[in-house]
């Protein structure tokens, strides 16, 4: 679970670094150089590390993670904090544990109980109903954007977690801006000839993020947790993404917190510990076989059986960042570890 807690973490910032990216870079430039430079990133560790291309059973998944979670999401989301605050961007990430969870259990046949979903629906309304509140319970312009978001990263999330079954997290995501990469280079090419751009230091500090962080190493860590608990239990984590979200904006963009933001907080959070202690059946359980990662040294996640009882809180996912580093630098061996033994070698020590 820690590894779904940590994706969450580095895709809570993504709304504010994409306020800093706007002061410098129109909405298609920004699309467009996130993805290349994650694509150029990707690229490179791919190549460091000899990965085979994907069988051919698998491109069809990652065209849907890269059209969704590369092109689609980024760029809807970015043109509709044009017009939206953050606060009201934060229902996006609101409802989509709820479209991810309804999605996967189309594509596998997973039947979550009616505790589950009662928590998720709860969880979903409570934030849906906070964001509304905060724009005087009226729809925003940008919604009709952020409902199309809302879809296509249902949809890439989805199809990311089945295909981290059959291969590692992070070359689900690597191969996903890899496809995407003429589309984001033609995107680029255009939007800097089109649009306006003032390459400030905020302006590049957020573009950077977005590119590493939540382009391609947030969703390394988040692929790889939903392929050990499962698509339906991970997705339910990110009903506390919009309250992270919140909180960041008030400490990077000055916006206040009320206690209306406290209070959806504590409902969401609580939301979280129903679905997260709830029995969620689905066809396939075990994570593709990367080495000794499942239980080697005593680790973070549940062992891939999908019934631990540990509840997600705010502290818990603020000291995920802490230990980011660690975490990164274990899958990477670990993914190692599974290459060796495909091989037929013993991975080294």
């Amino acid at each position: 679970m820690l590894l779904a807690a940590l994706g969450v973490l580095c895709f809570s910032f993504s709304f504010p670094a994409t306020d800093w990216a706007l002061d410098g870079f129109g909405p298609w430039a920004v699309t467009g150089i996130r993805g290349l430079l994650a694509g150029l990133a990707a690229l490179g560790c791919l190549a460091i590390g000899r990965v085979p291309l994907p069988e051919r059973r698998h491109w069809r998944g990652l065209a849907v993670v890269a059209g969704g979670c590369v092109i689609g999401f980024p760029l809807l989301t970015t043109i509709a904090l044009q017009t939206s605050s953050t606060a009201h961007t934060a229902v996006v990430t609101g409802a989509l544990p709820l479209a991810t969870a309804a999605v996967s259990a189309a594509l596998t046949g997973a039947r979550p109980p009616r505790r589950f979903w009662a928590a998720a629906l709860t969880g979903a309304a409570v934030v849906i109903g906070f964001a509304l509140a905060q724009n005087h319970g009226r729809p925003a312009p940008g919604d009709l954007c952020l409902f199309g978001a809302l879809a296509v990263c249902a949809a890439g999330y989805a199809e990311g977690g089945r295909l981290a079954r059959e291969m590692p997290g992070w070359q689900v995501i690597g191969w996903g801006v890899v496809l995407a990469m003429p589309v984001s280079a033609l995107i680029t090419a255009s939007a800097l000839a089109t649009e306006p751009v003032h390459p400030t230091v905020r302006a590049l500090t957020g573009v950077v993020y977005l590119a590493a962080g939540s382009q391609f190493g947030g969703f390394v860590v988040w692929y790889r947790g939903m392929a050990l608990i499962g698509v339906v239990r991970a997705s339910q984590l990110q009903l506390a993404q919009p309250l992270l979200t919140l909180a960041w904006s008030a400490l990077l963009l000055g916006e206040r917190l009320t206690p209306l933001v406290l209070g959806a907080a504590s409902a969401v959070l609580g939301c979280i510990v129903v679905t997260q202690r709830t029995r969620v059946p689905e066809p396939v359980r075990s994570a593709p076989p990367l080495g000794d990662d499942d239980g080697g040294d005593g680790g973070d996640d549940d062992g891939g059986e999908g019934v631990a009882p540990a509840p997600a809180g705010l502290s818990q996912l603020v000291e995920c960042g802490f230990r980011m580093v660690g975490v990164m630098a274990r899958v990477a061996r670990q993914d190692e570890a599974g290459r060796y033994r495909a091989g037929g070698a013993a991975p080294p020590r």
